[in-house]
């Protein structure tokens, strides 16, 4: 299994340095959404969007624990994954080895492999009884050890045979929201927790909890997502599920800026709206990083983050509004991926939310813009049944 490294320039790349663009009467980057193309996702807003290391397909997990598989040129629907029996909060495709799979994990406590041709269920791995799955990372020398973030415990098997070969229970003392394999350096596992800390681990040779952790971070509040970036890769930022924004050293857990009230800053930079919460953050392959914020009413900007010195949050310096009229939980951007084509098409990305629009973005003045897409609009919300949030997003 290959966890492919997203670092490819496109036209409309976030710029690399840290001082954002002159002011000008209305946003220079404020990003185009053009015409609408019909989809059905019924009452069931977005959780996550993925995609395939060739964007062929786009991977959607709705909030009726369903995986959808999309065309990122025209927006149609090519088949449904079905068979998880409460929510989806991870899923991943495969690397080229395994071009036609798709993985996902749930809360019922399994990972499981689907076919993207036929769209049925291929593989299973079960975490146990009253287990739940909030991540997953592939990574080892062969890009075969699956590791998996659940209920205060972090579990590894060897994915051609499905056979468990691990479990380290002492390292975290409540879920472990994010497992993830650092990049080029596929024996070395990040972790994070609800209990506030960042470990790393190395992961060559048997796995225990004695003699592989190699540093533990102490965030002080729960984890929600963390990320990898920089030049060397040894950079990690952290949103927790207060909204602080951290960025560290993952190798030896020194800090670089700690951001208490990031969403206060960010809001104080923007003139023309208020973050309402976090989404994600996102980078370039570059030491460069933008933390993403989004208002109730759908808009998105990415704010840079200046984390050397004097640190602080700048004014966006990109804009998506016109596609979402309420939460956004996911954000694709294609400027840190793989894509053919990108320079091209001017596509900056996707996005999707809890109003059940997934919205294709395009740079003002792209090629692409007369024909970009939204999928139809789900305005009424999801029934009860289907409204049970990841309690690990930071909103």
């Amino acid at each position: 299994m290959d966890e492919e490294p997203m670092e490819v320039d496109v036209e409309h790349q976030l710029p690399s340095h840290r001082t954002p663009p002159p002011p000008s009467s209305s946003p220079s980057n404020r990003l185009s959404l053009g015409n609408s193309l019909q989809t059905n996702f019924g009452n069931d807003y977005v959780f996550q969007i993925c995609s395939k290391f060739d964007w062929s397909l786009l991977g959607v997990s709705l909030s009726s624990n369903v995986v959808k598989l999309y065309s990122p040129s025209t927006g149609q629907c090519c088949g449904e994954c079905r068979g998880h029996t409460d929510s989806i909060n991870h899923m991943s495709f495969s690397g080229p080895s395994s071009p036609h799979l798709i993985v996902s994990s749930s809360s019922d406590g399994t990972i499981r492999g689907w076919d993207t041709r036929s769209f049925k269920e291929v593989s299973r791995i079960s975490a146990g009884p009253s287990q739940e799955v909030f991540s997953f990372s592939f990574g080892g020398s062969g890009d075969y050890l699956l590791s998996a973030g659940c209920k205060s415990q972090i579990l590894f098997w060897d994915w051609r045979n499905k056979k468990q070969v691990a479990c380290l229970e002492d390292c975290h003392g409540d879920d472990v929201t994010q497992v993830l394999f650092v990049p080029q350096h596929p024996n070395k596992l990040i972790s994070a927790s609800l209990d506030g800390l960042i470990c790393s681990f190395d992961t060559a040779g048997d796995i225990n909890d004695d003699d592989n952790l190699d540093a533990v971070i102490n965030v002080g509040t729960s984890v929600g997502k963390v990320g990898i970036f920089g030049q060397t890769l040894e950079k990690i930022w952290c949103l927790t599920q207060i909204e602080t924004l951290s960025v560290f050293d993952w190798k030896n857990g020194t800090s670089y800026a700690h951001f208490q009230d990031a969403r206060t800053s960010a809001s104080d930079s923007w003139n023309q709206d208020h973050v309402d919460y976090f989404v994600d953050c996102h980078s370039c392959g570059s030491d460069s990083l933008w933390v993403i914020g989004g208002t109730n009413a759908g808009t998105l900007g990415y704010f840079p983050v200046n984390y050397i010195g004097n640190a602080s949050i700048g004014p966006p310096e990109a804009i998506l509004s016109g596609g979402h009229t309420g939460v956004v939980r996911s954000v694709l951007p294609t400027s840190n991926t793989a894509r053919p084509n990108a320079k091209k098409d001017g596509i900056f990305g996707w996005t999707g939310g809890e109003d059940g629009h997934l919205c294709c973005w395009f740079s003002d003045n792209s090629p692409g813009v007369s024909r970009s897409w939204m999928s139809g609009s789900l305005s009424l919300k999801s029934s009860k049944k289907h409204q049970k949030k990841n309690r690990h997003q930071p909103y």
